[in-house]
Formats: C-alpha cells, sequence, structure tokens
C-alpha cells in the first residue's frame, strides 16, 4: 500500500482545526516527520504533564485517516486509562476531544467480538482505532489466557494476528515508559505486531529510549509548560516554627485548601464562571498510614466529614481511579484523596489544588507525583489568580533543608544537560546540570526562575524573567490568599428573578458587493420555464406579386399581396445541448466571478428552468438526451433566462432589507459601575457617569442617566406603578438599537416590562427634540418595528412608548402616561 507523505500545511490546517497548543502542533509536525519512512520506526514525544497529550493523539490520528492509513492501534497501560481514551472519541462524554474531521469506528475490549466490527475489520476503506489495555495484548501462558490472541468467529482468526497481518497498522503508545524494554512481555506484546511505525506518548520517557539515538523526537519540559502558562506554578509551602508533624502539616493543608475554595468560589462568581471546587491530595507511604490519614481527615479540625475524603489503596485501584472521574463535577462532595503511591498516571482531573507528600521531597518518584497530579489548569489556561493558577506543595522539613533539596527537585523541571534542547549552561560557580537559574525573593516567596525558553526546546541566556517554581512559608501563603481576595474585582448582576429578555434588534442588510446567482429566486425561474413548455413556431410568410391593367390596357404596376403563412422548419437540438448553452451563457455574464459554487448554482437554476419547461414529458434533462428542442424556443430561453438573472442581479443590489439579530440583555455579570449613589440623593441634575441605586424594580441595581426631566422621570414613574413589573434601562454597548433605511441606528431608553407580560420600548424627549425631524424617522421606526416584531410572534407582544416632557408634567403615574401619550390603545 501508499504510506503517509509530511504535508506542513495539512498540519496546520489540523492544528487549528482542533485549537492545538503550540507544543502539541509541533510534537504531531515532528512525529509525522518521523515516521514517514514506513519502515517500522519507533518515536517517543517527551511532554510535561497537562499539556495535552490526548490532543496529540487524536490529532495523529486524523493526519494519519486524511493520509489513508485505517488500522491503529492506541495501547494504553491499564483499564482505566483505556475507558478515559475510549471516552475521548465519544460526543457525548465530557473528556471527548473536539475538532477533528474523521470519525472512526472505535474498537475496544466490550464491541470487538460482535458482527459489525468483524465486517469493518474487513472493509479496506473503514477507519479503525483500536484501544486495547497492554495486557490483553500480552501472549497467554499456561496458567492465563488472553481473549486478543483466540479465534474470533466474526474475525475469522485472532484480533492480535488480524492487527499482525494490517500492512498500513499504526501503533500510539499512551504512556510509553511502562512498555519499557526491562518489562519484557509488555515490551514483545507491542513491539511482536510489527506496526508500520510506533508513536510513543508520555511525560517520563524511559532512561533506555533516551539513549537510543533518534528515539526521543520531540521534548516540551514542564519548566516551559510553565513558561507558557499551559501549567499551574507550583509553590512549595514550609512552616519556620520546626513543627514538621503529620498533624500539622494535614492542618496547613485543610486550611490552605478551604482558603482556596472560598477565594476560588468569590473569583467564579465575580467573573461569571463555573465553580471548580479544590482538592487535597495525600501521598503516603503504606496502607496503614492512608488508613491513618483519611481518618484524621474526616475528624473535627481538618476536613470534618467523612463522605469529602477519598482513600485509595492497591485494593481499591481500578474502582478508585474511575471513581475519582467524578471529583472535579461541581456537586461533588470529595475534598481530599488519600493515596498510597497509586496515581502515577492516568489521573487527569483539574481540581487537585493541595498536595501533601508524606516522605522525601526530593525522591524521584515523588517528585513525579507532585509535578504530574496537580499541574491541569481548572479552565484550560490561566486566570490571572493566584488562588487558582497555582498547585500548594505542603512540605514541612525546615527552610534550610528545603534549600538544600531544591536542585533535586527542579532537575525534574528544568532540562538537564545533555537532553534534547537544553542549555548547556550551569549556575555561576557551580557544577549543576541545570541551565542557569536565579532565586528572586518576592511578597514573601522565594522564586527560581531560569533562562526563559525560546522554540526549539532550548534557553535564551540573555533574559531571566518567567518563574518555574516557588517557596513560601505557611503564613506569607494564607496572607497572600486574603490580599488576592480582596483585590477581586466587584461585579455587577441582575436583581435577584429579574428575566432576561430577548431583545430583537432591527439592522440592515449589507449589500453584497459581488453579484452572486443565489439572488435569483427559484420560484421566478420555474415560472418562466413554464413558458416554455411549448414549441415556438416560425410563421414563414408569403407575399405574392400582383400585376393589374389600367383602362388603357397598360399594366399600372405591381402589387404585393400578403397570403397566409405556413410553418416554417427550424433546426433543432438535444436538449442536453440546450441545457450546455444555458448554463454557458449564464456563467458567462460579465457581473459574475467564476467560482465552484456559481457553477453549481447555475446548474440548478437550469434544471428547475428545464424541469419546469418539460414536465410531464418523458425526457431525462440531467442525461444526455437527444430529444429535440426547436431552435426558435432554444435562442428564445438563453436570452429570456439571461435577462431574468441580470434583473435578478439589479433587484438585490437596490433594495433595502432588514434583518433581526437576538441581543439577550442584560449580560449575566458586568462590571460594577463607579461611582454611585442613592437615587434619593438626585437633586437639581444628574450627573454623568455616575451609576444611581435603591431601585424596586429595576432589572439591573446601578442605573446611569443624562436626563433629569426625562429619564428619571420615566425611571421613577416605571420603579413606583405595581403596573410594571420589570424595567431596563438600555446602553448603546448592549446592542439594541433599530437601523433605519439610510444606515443611522436608535437607541431607546428603556425596556420596561408589564403585568400582563407586554414589553414596552420607552422614549423620553424634550419638549424642543419632540419634533425635530430625525427624533420623528426614529419614532415612526419604532412603532413599525414594534408591530413588526409582535407579529412575528416568536418574542411576543411589543408596544411603543414615546414621552416628551409635557406628557410627563401631566403624568403621575404608568397608567396616566399611557393614556396622555395614547400608547394605551
Amino acid at each position: 500500500m501508499s504510506w503517509i507523505t509530511y504535508d506542513q500545511a495539512a498540519i496546520e490546517g489540523l492544528a487549528t482545526r482542533m485549537e492545538l497548543r503550540d507544543p502539541n502542533r509541533r510534537a504531531v509536525s515532528k512525529a509525522v516527520e518521523e515516521i514517514q519512512s514506513g519502515d517500522g520506526r519507533e518515536i517517543v514525544c517527551d511532554l510535561a504533564t497537562g499539556v495535552g497529550k490526548t490532543y496529540i493523539l487524536r490529532a495523529l490520528i486524523d493526519y494519519l485517516a486524511e493520509q489513508g492509513v485505517r488500522n491503529i492501534l492506541i495501547v494504553t497501560p491499564g483499564k482505566t486509562i483505556q475507558k478515559k481514551t475510549v471516552a475521548n472519541f465519544d460526543p457525548g462524554h465530557p473528556k471527548f476531544v473536539p475538532g477533528a474531521e474523521y470519525e472512526p469506528l472505535v474498537i475496544h475490549p466490550e464491541n470487538y467480538a460482535g458482527g459489525r466490527v468483524g465486517d469493518a475489520l474487513h472493509d479496506p476503506d473503514a477507519l479503525k482505532v483500536f484501544i486495547f489495555n497492554v495486557q490483553l495484548l500480552t501472549k497467554p501462558t499456561a496458567k492465563t489466557s488472553r481473549a486478543a490472541h483466540l479465534t474470533d468467529e466474526f474475525i475469522g482468526t485472532a484480533l492480535y494476528d488480524h492487527l499482525r497481518e494490517a500492512d498500513d497498522l499504526v501503533i500510539i503508545a499512551d504512556e510509553h515508559h511502562v512498555y519499557r524494554s526491562e518489562a519484557k512481555k509488555f515490551h514483545e506484546a507491542v513491539r511482536d505486531l510489527e506496526p508500520r511505525a510506533l508513536v510513543g506518548l508520555t511525560a517520563t520517557p524511559d532512561e533506555a529510549d533516551r539513549k537510543v539515538p533518534g528515539r526521543v523526537v520531540f521534548q516540551y519540559s514542564l519548566a516551559e509548560a510553565i513558561a507558557d502558562g499551559l501549567v499551574k506554578i507550583p509553590v512549595i509551602v514550609y512552616r519556620e516554627d520546626g513543627h514538621t508533624d503529620i498533624a500539622t502539616q494535614l492542618a496547613d493543608a485543610c486550611q490552605l485548601r478551604r482558603v482556596k475554595e472560598e477565594t476560588t468560589r468569590d473569583w467564579a462568581e465575580q467573573n461569571g464562571r463555573p465553580m471548580v471546587n479544590p482538592v487535597l491530595f495525600v501521598v503516603c507511604q503504606s496502607v496503614a498510614e492512608a488508613t491513618e490519614v483519611a481518618d484524621m481527615l474526616a475528624g473535627p479540625g481538618f476536613i470534618g466529614e467523612a463522605g469529602a475524603v477519598l482513600q485509595i489503596t492497591s485494593g481499591s485501584k481500578e474502582d478508585a481511579l474511575e471513581a475519582l472521574a467524578g471529583i472535579e463535577d461541581s456537586d461533588s462532595p470529595v475534598r481530599a484523596v488519600v493515596s498510597v503511591n497509586m496515581l502515577k498516571e492516568g489521573w487527569d482531573v483539574k481540581n487537585i489544588s493541595v498536595i501533601v507528600a508524606l516522605r522525601t521531597l526530593a525522591s524521584e518518584t515523588l517528585t513525579e507525583q507532585i509535578l504530574g497530579r496537580g499541574l491541569r489548569l481548572p479552565y484550560g489556561k490561566r486566570v490571572g489568580f493566584s488562588m487558582v493558577d497555582t498547585v500548594d506543595i505542603i512540605a514541612h522539613d525546615s527552610y534550610r533543608k528545603l534549600l538544600a533539596a531544591k536542585e533535586a527537585l527542579l532537575e525534574h523541571v528544568l532540562p538537564q544537560k545533555g537532553q534534547q534542547g537544553a542549555a548547556p549552561v550551569s549556575k555561576p560557580g557551580g557544577t549543576s546540570s541545570l541551565p542557569a537559574y536565579s532565586e528572586v525573593e518576592t511578597q514573601g516567596m522565594l522564586v527560581f526562575t531560569a533562562e526563559a525558553p525560546v522554540r526549539d526546546g532550548g534557553f535564551d541566556t540573555e533574559t531571566s524573567e518567567t518563574a518555574f517554581i516557588g517557596m513560601a512559608d505557611m503564613e506569607h501563603r494564607l496572607a497572600e490568599a486574603g490580599v488576592e481576595k480582596a483585590q477581586i474585582p466587584q461585579v455587577m448582576r441582575p436583581a435577584e428573578g429579574a428575566p432576561p429578555i430577548t431583545f430583537p434588534s432591527k439592522r440592515l442588510l449589507e449589500k453584497p458587493d459581488t453579484y452572486s446567482l443565489s439572488f435569483v429566486n427559484p420560484g421566478a425561474v420555474a415560472n418562466m420555464g413554464k413558458r416554455f413548455k411549448d414549441v415556438i413556431e416560425v410563421d414563414l410568410k408569403k407575399v405574392a406579386l400582383n400585376a393589374t391593367r389600367g383602362l388603357d390596357g397598360q399594366v399600372s404596376g405591381i402589387q404585393e399581396q400578403v397570403l397566409k403563412s405556413e410553418v416554417a422548419t427550424q433546426r433543432s437540438w438535444p436538449i442536453a445541448k440546450v441545457r450546455e448553452d444555458l448554463e454557458e451563457r449564464i456563467l458567462n455574464l460579465p457581473q459574475l466571478k467564476l467560482t465552484t459554487d456559481e457553477v453549481e448554482a447555475a446548474q440548478k437554476i437550469v434544471h428547475t428552468f428545464l424541469s419546469a419547461a418539460i414536465e410531464g414529458a418523458a425526457i431525462e434533462i440531467d442525461a444526455e438526451d437527444n430529444t429535440p428542442w426547436e431552435e426558435a424556443r432554444a435562442d428564445l430561453a438563453l436570452s429570456q433566462l439571461e435577462n431574468l438573472v441580470v434583473s435578478s442581479f439589479k433587484q438585490k443590489l437596490a433594495t433595502t432589507e432588514h434583518e433581526f439579530v437576538t441581543v439577550t440583555i442584560p449580560p449575566p455579570v458586568q462590571p460594577m459601575p463607579r461611582p454611585t449613589m442613592s437615587k434619593m440623593q438626585i437633586a437639581g441634575k444628574v450627573i454623568r457617569g455616575t451609576g444611581y441605586t435603591d431601585w424596586t424594580s429595576s432589572i439591573l441595581p446601578v442605573v446611569h442617566f443624562d436626563a433629569l426631566s426625562t429619564e428619571v422621570k420615566l425611571a421613577n414613574l416605571m420603579d413606583d406603578s405595581s403596573k410594571v413589573e420589570w424595567w431596563l434601562r438600555l446602553e448603546s454597548r448592549s446592542g439594541t438599537y433599530i437601523q433605519l433605511d439610510n444606515g443611522a441606528r436608535y437607541y431607546p431608553d428603556f425596556i420596561a416590562i408589564d403585568k400582563d407580560g407586554v414589553h414596552w420600548l420607552v422614549e423620553g424627549k424634550s419638549n424642543a427634540e419632540a419634533s425635530s425631524e430625525s427624533v420623528l424617522a426614529k419614532k415612526a421606526a419604532a412603532e413599525s418595528w414594534a408591530k413588526e416584531v409582535t407579529e412575528l410572534g416568536q418574542f411576543g407582544t411589543w408596544k411603543y412608548l414615546f414621552a416628551t416632557e409635557e406628557h410627563l408634567s401631566q403624568s403621575n403615574s404608568w397608567d396616566t402616561l399611557l393614556t396622555v401619550t395614547g400608547a394605551r390603545g
């Protein structure tokens, strides 16, 4: 079979469609470039946890599908990741990855033994994505059998053998380091399939893979991910008072988690975002310790509720991991997860916010757990709020011990010398394998920074501006939370129970700057076609020449005598040629720009015309039919259809058309206006830019005015009336306007909703302005708009109220105002 080729333009289009992050786009590009040889190449892409390896996997599948590959196997290290990966292809699942063009048949252990899958396996055109955990693929032994190695009646052979025989098989190994060469059974299960290419995805490549030249083809370090804002910023929190006992660590962690929850809730409410509950993650050294810790957390002074603490042990690994998927839900009761070194990979929740590690901080295993489990961002990107954008690691070693251990920790954050893309620079005066970094103390936190990363994975030795990891004592960290909470900007929300209003804004349709056959009305084309049902005859005129003699016998002259005409014979054309001539005449119009869409439109127009013209006749107008059309009918059809098309162009460009665009007001959250004062303080004039408060039935608690004699009086009448349920002051930035034929936009002052559900568009004008030509034009447009919108039916009943200063001076109530303005009728 043919194999894939590297197409950078296609990769860029794929990246745009799937909204891939830059490192993911580059990883897909590099993977395709490396496997295009199709010679069984094995590569590894090393990307920091939380960057989005799932998107790389889905994008790579879409690219392979576009290139003709039809057999792709995703190998997962366990059932939990297998189930999560299957969910990535399910549009109805929260874990679904959107944006891909190709929808494969996903084959997994629960569905592969069936007729539909069996048929697809033998269909060379069906895109098949197999998702199996590595245990299912391993060879059977005397004590164990493996379903994938057993002959299946629908497949006709064992699934494993079927995969081996596929000549375009691509394997994508999720958590590639699990299948390292030392794990012999896993290694053989994957490599013995002899794929055309094997692409490994991992955040922690095996050291054996690092030593193979060209094996690790792409790296994106945690430092880069932190610098680029794709993951949380880790902050190590310590104590200066020497209290390092477990109870103190857990109490501090619970307090910090609680503060984070309070501040996050305030932030989410003020910004109109869903609440993501911060969760504490505790890593223990033994099952006994985990049980003790879980009991402690469930007691008073800590989390304080047994149902809010989830313990994970080796005995409940798969079930517990599956249960963890729900902790991101806003109604999840879980506030703490206690683990015994069980959650290294496959757990990709986004709300681990505080971590306690009851083991040596500098150990490699612990570092992977810490930096892997708490890095994903709750809202997909940083929001500029520290309590959301950071993960706090409670580590109550002394400050001095932490500083001594920092390089061991940073080794897992910064690329080391000798790794691809790492800068061969060490800290001045030292022998560290790390790139150059510095320590900066700011706002009670010691921040470690390194030279800013550049796009090829290296480091810019000239700049050092990006924070990679921070250290802060508990006191400063809690103080920072309080300061940040106080800085949350205040926002304004609609009054409780106030309804959103759907306003049908009337706007001019922009005139097209080019002609299009879409302007042509199919009904007009069909009506014209009906005129050509019958033969158009051509008369053969007959004229007789007659000579007469006069009285003198002389021939007086020759006169013409018109005789009754006969039908002339005509040339005729097959209907297929008539169709071609009509299409060509339309497409050759100078007003048209020839595109594929216009060609298709011309074909539809001609089809409609001829279908109407030959209705009832046994003629296949879309085939090479030889049924004749006489010349006169064909010629007239050419000119008449051309005239109809040109007339449609002119009519479209000359007609003023409107459209209704629905605008929902007010927005659920908007910045709180400043300054504000009570409406009771209005005296003599309104202060522009000041918001007025203390309204009873205003949808928004703060209202701005421009005029005391009209707008303020209208607001008070509506607010005091028992007949008005709600009212809303309209602002120009809300998009609530009616556009006039001359292009001018009319922004009314208010909308009022009365007890009967009628929506009133309300305008107040001074006596001097009321009779001006522009105001009268807007008034007429609004009255016409209210009638049109009401007749549409879908927006309810709308009426227009136009009130002058004189009307308002005569009115002491809403009812009176309706009467004196004539709006009641």
